[in-house]
């Protein structure tokens, strides 16, 4: 990725262009099935499984990151997977319905050819459907696109990431398609349809840079930013006094028309966002850190867990709550939902070609407060 600030933005791809969201093209994209980078040391169903639900995670997006100043990061790519459960995401703070893992090739590596892709697709591409295989042999679910060690009892020809997922296939078609096969010997009846119900949406992921014009419109300070989180604590300790003090009319009016700190860094959110309200994603990597949706439930130093080597997480790119919008998950009752989305991986970027290193996720939400946003950028207050 390039220095300075980097935009994210979906962008709807259709059947015919499908093909450039497959692994051999070093893909951003959100939803679908994962485009895995590496073939070897995929995580297993266990760690795909939500912390609070313990029900299978979706893809909710991957994003193409290579470090050019390492050779052994030359194709480098996030995936970040997020349970489908609405309930799971009440609580904000660490992982819980999250997960993140980081992917690492040298560009001499064995999947994958030292030149670039071409820009047209190889035919048997083109016309291809999802993979039920990597190339190596391991199985994918066919429902989720994840490891699938278990394969279906009858046909023996597919395979699951567990029992979720076969039973939701079994109902979706595959106990008519099973039956055909060993009726006939027919494979034909096992192609894979692109979507389910279990996926999110897919979308090609598009960079770019931030504009330096955001520069000249903002009044944000990035000094009033860190002055608004260190007083935090003071102005919610004086607010209390206040309401325990004396609850008469004028004192609660003075009290709402009070600009609070979490007015302050919401208010900032709006002003950085406001020239391009569509992003979803904000990438930057040993820069600026992630922007705030609110002065509550941000992440101290000592929040963040160390790699497994032992060397600290840093910043890397946050999920923007736009992306809601593009999922459909909106529900009569309790929907998938988030202020920010901040991921922190490895600072030393470590990890053999061979690994899939899981990395740190944290969520932020909205205060009650922080419902006004910019015009053209919608978002769900918080729960």
């Amino acid at each position: 990725m390039a220095p300075g600030v980097e935009l994210g933005f979906a962008a709807a791809v259709g059947p015919a262009e499908a093909w450039r969201l497959r692994s051999a093209y070093f893909p951003s994209k959100v939803g679908g099935r994962p485009a895995w980078l590496g073939e070897a040391g995929l995580p297993g169903p266990a760690a795909l499984r939500c912390g609070r639900c313990r029900q299978p995670c979706a893809l909710l997006l991957q994003l193409y990151a290579p470090l050019r100043d390492r050779p052994d990061a030359f194709h480098r790519t996030l995936f970040v997977f997020a349970c489908r459960g609405g309930a799971c995401y009440r609580l904000p703070g660490p992982q819980g319905p999250l997960c993140v893992f980081r992917n690492q090739l040298p560009r001499r590596n064995g999947t994958y050819p030292e030149e670039p892709p071409p820009e047209e697709p190889p035919p048997e591409l083109a016309a291809a459907g999802p993979p039920r295989r990597l190339r190596c042999g391991a199985a994918l679910c066919r429902i989720c696109g994840c490891l699938g060690p278990h394969a279906c009892g009858r046909c023996r020809r597919v395979g699951y990431c567990g029992p979720e997922h076969q039973a939701l296939d079994w109902r979706r078609g595959h106990r008519r398609s099973c039956e055909q096969h060993a009726a006939s010997g027919d494979g034909s009846a096992d192609a894979i349809p692109e979507h389910n119900e279990f996926l999110f949406p897919e979308y090609e992921i598009l960079i770019e840079p931030e504009e330096p014009e955001f520069l000249a419109d903002s009044t944000v300070n990035p000094d009033d930013e860190q002055g608004a989180i260190e007083t935090s604590k003071d102005l919610k300790e004086q607010e209390e006094f206040r309401v325990t003090s004396s609850t008469d009319e004028e004192t609660l009016e003075a009290m709402a028309k009070h600009e609070t700190e979490d007015d302050k860094i919401f208010q900032m959110f709006k002003e950085r966002i406001a020239v391009e309200p569509e992003q979803i994603i904000r990438y930057c990597r040993e820069g600026e850190g992630p922007i705030w949706v609110s002065g509550e439930n941000i992440p101290e130093e000592k929040d963040i867990p160390n790699c497994l080597c032992g060397a600290r997480r840093i910043f890397e790119f946050q999920i923007m709550p736009q992306l809601l919008n593009h999922l459909q998950v909106d529900s009569l009752g309790e929907s998938i939902d988030w202020g920010t989305l901040v991921v922190y991986t490895c600072a030393n970027n470590c990890g053999e070609e061979n690994e899939y290193m899981e990395e740190f996720i944290w969520k932020q939400d909205f205060s009650a407060g922080s419902v006004c946003l910019p015009s053209g950028y919608e978002a769900k207050s918080s729960k």
